[in-house]
């Protein structure tokens, strides 16, 4: 007696339209993310004749002040009066915070005194003032 061999069906994944796929999948993900950009608020920074650069933006919050009054924090419109809770709650989360403050030349200096104290009252007294490169 003659037993025939059993031919196993192979069973296998196609993968010439793998390559396809992925492409088509990188460039959707390309096309569909947004990148956030924000340039904080239009403010014309005073100049300064020597200027040092932050190493890094990684403990870094930005404070924009403009001449109308208006303050954000991490792009976030916010009052005199929130700034010391905000600040208070970045300082305990990351204690090597730094704070950028960029104010507008115009700014009323009355402002800028708030700004410090409730900086001061969060204990946030790593201070950046940001201005552009130029002579005075």
């Amino acid at each position: 007696m003659r037993l025939n061999k059993k031919v196993k069906p192979e069973g296998g994944i196609p993968t010439s339209s793998l390559p396809d796929i992925i492409f088509m999948l990188l460039i959707f993900f390309i096309v569909v993310s947004v990148l956030r950009e924000f340039t904080g608020l239009k403010v014309l920074l005073p100049e300064a004749k020597k200027i040092a650069k932050l190493e890094g933006k990684r403990h870094v919050s930005n404070i924009w002040a403009t001449k109308e009054g208006i303050i954000s924090v991490d792009d976030q419109i916010v009052k005199v009066s929130e700034i010391r809770n905000i600040m208070y709650d970045k300082r305990v989360a990351d204690p090597q915070l730094v704070v950028s403050l960029k104010a507008d030349r115009q700014v009323e200096m009355e402002l800028i005194s708030d700004i410090h104290q409730e900086l001061r009252e969060a204990d946030a007294l790593k201070i950046n003032y940001s201005s552009k490169a130029g002579g005075i």
